[in-house]
C-alpha cells in the first residue's frame, strides 16, 4: 500500500512502510530520525517532528486499527516552508470522515483526576503542525500536515 511515488520529491525525502504496531512505530521513529531529512533537524526540532509522528502513528495503531496489526506509510520532504508530512493507512475511516477539534478542556470543566484518558494529542497535533488535512478515499486515510 505505499503510497504513489510524489512528482516533487527529492533524493532526501523519506518513504517508510512498516506495521502499525507499537514496537515497530517506535522502531520506525527511531529509523526516521536518523535518516534525512529530520537528522538534520535541531535537537528541538528534530523532538517536535518525534512528538508529532509519534502521537499520529500511535492513533493510526490504536484507532484506525483499532489495536491490531496494518500497514502504513509515512513520507517527509523538505520544503522552504518546512517538513511536509504524509501518513496513509488502511484503517477505520476518522469519525465523520473529519478530523478530531483537540481543544483542551475549559478552566470550569472536571477535575484533573476526573479527565478521560487521551484527547490531548490532537490539541498538541493542531498545535505544532500548520495546513493540517485529512482525506479518506479508496478505503485509506491521508493525513498530511506541515512541521514549520
Amino acid at each position: 500500500m505505499p503510497p504513489a511515488p510524489d512528482p516533487d520529491s527529492r533524493p532526501n525525502d523519506l518513504h517508510l512502510a512498516f506495521t502499525a504496531t507499537p514496537v515497530a512505530i517506535r522502531d520506525s521513529l527511531q529509523r526516521m530520525l536518523t535518516l534525512p531529512p529530520l537528522c538534520g533537524l535541531s535537537e528541538d526540532g528534530r523532538g517536535m517532528a518525534e512528538l508529532v509522528l509519534a502521537e499520529v502513528l500511535n492513533n493510526v495503531a490504536e484507532h484506525a486499527y483499532a489495536n491490531r496489526p496494518g500497514p502504513v506509510t509515512v513520507s517527509i520532504g523538505q520544503t522552504p516552508q518546512g517538513l511536509r508530512c504524509v501518513i496513509v493507512d488502511q484503517g477505520r475511516a476518522m469519525p465523520g470522515h473529519a478530523l478530531p477539534e483537540g481543544r483542551l478542556p475549559g478552566s470550569l470543566g472536571p477535575a484533573l483526576e476526573d479527565l478521560p484518558e487521551g484527547g490531548f494529542g490532537w490539541h498538541l497535533i493542531r498545535s505544532l503542525t500548520q495546513g493540517l488535512s485529512y482525506t479518506r478515499v479508496d478505503g485509506c486515510n491521508r493525513l498530511q500536515f506541515l512541521l514549520p
